[in-house]
């Protein structure tokens, strides 16, 4: 029996890195490269008319990156499986990335081998982590490193109830910078930018609840 290919897009604001990628896969008759794209805008747009299987996307991308092109296609139920490949491996890259349901997370130092085996397993729908990402996901998970103070846990409550900075700071007696100086904190022990981030994340991790007094 035939083995039908992989069918892949690749997305990278590089063009010598798609070249490099799809250099990779070309000649492999278990793959073909459907297209590339520069920005997480086109990725979108072009899985929608190629429906891949799996998409290599980057991270760092000009218009749209990586984590809001893998949001939108979930939103658009796009079938493809989403596999990182980026240069970088922080909490707040790996995070965000993996909570917006990349199936596979990799660096760019990964050698030909081990990217067309993660492929593969993307394709099949299985969880491919590089041994340092996978590392600070069993760290996040076994224990978050620096958790939320109690002071941070009443900011983020009143976040979550929708308080401006002012509104906090009146709510809690203190001023208007210590607020902003505790939403600075919460975002980076959250590993987020935003308030939006902040709440659901902290739903996901059961820091906040639902119910109400």
């Amino acid at each position: 029996m035939t083995e039908v290919p992989v069918r892949l897009l690749i997305a990278d604001d590089h063009p010598v890195v798609r070249d490099g990628i799809r250099g990779m896969f070309t000649g492999d008759p278990g793959f073909e490269v459907l297209g590339e794209a520069g920005d997480g805008a086109q990725a979108v747009d072009l899985a929608r008319v190629l429906d891949p299987d799996v998409i290599l996307m980057d991270l760092r991308m000009p218009r749209m990156d990586g984590v809001s092109a893998i949001k939108e296609l979930a939103r658009l139920g796009v079938r493809a499986r989403v596999l990182v490949l980026t240069t970088y491996d922080t909490d707040k890259d790996v995070l965000p990335a993996v909570e917006a349901g990349a199936t596979g997370y990799l660096l760019k130092d990964t050698s030909r081998d081990e990217l067309v085996r993660a492929v593969r397993a993307a394709a099949r729908g299985e969880a491919v982590l590089s041994p340092s990402v996978a590392t600070r996901l069993l760290g996040q998970v076994r224990a978050p490193a620096d958790p939320l103070s109690a002071r941070e846990l009443e900011v983020l409550r009143l976040i979550a109830d929708g308080a401006t900075n002012r509104e906090a700071a009146a709510r809690l007696f203190i001023s208007e910078a210590t607020v902003k100086s505790h939403v600075l904190h919460i975002y980076a022990k959250l590993g987020v930018n935003d308030r939006a981030a902040a709440v659901a994340v902290a739903f996901r991790r059961g820091l906040l609840s639902t119910d109400k007094d």
